[in-house]
């Protein structure tokens, strides 16, 4: 599941995720089990709203590595 998001072009972060979700960018959502659920659920809704499949990871700091950065990150979209 990481392999795609590792491979693909994608974006990174709460802000990006949003714009990407808006403009109709957006392939897939990546979100981490353990980050703050404030953070995540309007970004999820409009992940359904707009028909873009949403797949968990258990940690940030998994998701973060698979983006290859060297923090976690609760959010990633591949576009």
């Amino acid at each position: 599941m990481l392999e795609e998001l590792k491979q693909g072009s994608k974006l990174v972060g709460a802000k990006q995720t949003r714009r990407a979700l808006k403009d109709g960018r957006a392939k897939k959502l990546y979100m981490a089990k353990d980050a703050d659920p404030r953070l995540l659920q309007p970004l999820v809704q409009e992940a359904v709203r707009t028909g873009v499949r949403v797949e968990q990871v258990d940690t940030m700091r998994e998701l973060g590595e698979a983006c290859g950065i060297a923090v976690g990150a609760a959010v990633a979209v591949l576009v």
